[in-house]
């Protein structure tokens, strides 16, 4: 695995901090209703993002997930302002407004959705791997579902596939306790997840996903293997999310002292710890830091504030191609 340095834990830090920033400022533009639709944020799940591009070859490797899926491009390395700009319906979003928050999009970035379908994202990745196969790319494709994606049939037939085929795939599942408001434990009777790589005879294991170091060994291992042909990985990361299921999640189905337990885990505090404890950045160095933090969300909202709406007929111009369907000459206004 690449050496984690003074540079990378530097840098774990200020994205992980932006991603959180970033996410808060959109719970607070949501709440004013500038944002509609629904709002699946991530904070406290942070760590996994971070540790899997540390061992990701971002020139070649893809990733696919579910709808809580705003800074999983921005850290592949798109434009955040493009990300906000999507989130209010802009012109200026990555998918011109027209994907809203659940289906952020950038395949010059490697990242294939976000998936507003439950489970839906699971046999697409394993179709991206595929592809890669066929054409002797030497991609991997990590695929990050959640815990309630694990409980559809969708996941067994991709398994079985993937194992079958050989397929350069790393199945993530990131386990944060709760499908919407259902606890693992309320599913089914095995809560260990992971386990279930073990009925297709596949590479599995749990990941204390709190840790990015953690996180980045397990994936490292993981798309090693697939690169060089051999097979899938089933991951169980274990983590937690910090506030609800969605912006609408009253939350009443956890206590206030189970959140408050896990945010003594916050990655983001754990990193910032062993900065300071080896001296790794000043205390006026990590001030600029979250100064640097602050200003780029606040670049972010002001260019989504500032960007135009999508013309009308965009939303036909990007179903139909105007010569294959000559009936739609006259579009309606």
């Amino acid at each position: 695995m690449k050496k984690v340095t003074k540079a990378t834990y530097l840098k774990w830090y200020e994205d992980m901090l932006f991603w959180r920033k970033f996410e808060d400022k959109l719970a607070q533009v949501y709440i004013q209703q500038k944002v509609r639709g629904f709002l699946h944020l991530y904070n406290g799940q942070e760590a996994i993002l971070a540790g899997a591009l540390h061992v990701m070859d971002l020139e070649k490797d893809k990733m696919i997930t579910a709808y809580r899926n705003h800074v999983q491009p921005i850290g592949l390395g798109v434009d955040p302002k493009r990300v906000m700009a999507e989130l209010y319906g802009k012109g200026t979003g990555t998918s011109q407004g027209l994907g809203g928050s659940m289906h952020i999009f950038s395949k010059e970035h490697n990242f294939y959705g976000g998936h507003g379908i439950v489970g839906g994202q699971i046999p697409l990745g394993a179709g991206l791997a595929f592809a890669d196969k066929y054409f002797k790319r030497e991609a991997v494709t990590l695929t990050f579902l959640g815990d309630g994606a694990a409980r559809q049939g969708s996941l067994h037939e991709t398994l079985n596939m993937a194992v079958k085929w050989n397929l350069p795939v790393v199945f993530c599942v990131e386990n944060n306790g709760y499908a919407m408001g259902t606890s693992v434990a309320r599913t089914a009777k095995g809560t260990d997840i992971w386990k279930l790589g073990n009925g297709y005879e596949m590479p599995c294991g749990p990941v204390d996903a709190m840790d990015p170091i953690k996180v980045a060994e397990a994936l490292d291992e993981a798309i090693k293997r697939a690169r060089k042909g051999d097979g899938p990985t089933f991951l169980e990361m274990k983590t937690y999310r910090y506030r609800g299921h969605s912006m609408s999640d009253a939350q009443q189905y956890r206590t206030k002292e189970e959140v408050a337990e896990y945010q003594e885990l916050d990655p983001i505090t754990k990193v910032l710890k062993i900065i300071k404890d080896k001296k790794y950045a000043s205390e006026d160095e990590i001030k600029e830091i979250n100064k640097r933090v602050k200003d780029k969300v606040s670049e972010c909202e002001k260019f989504a504030e500032e960007s135009g709406f999508p013309e009308k007929n965009v939303m036909y111009d990007v179903v139909y191609e105007q010569e294959d369907y000559p009936f739609l000459a006259h579009k309606p206004q």
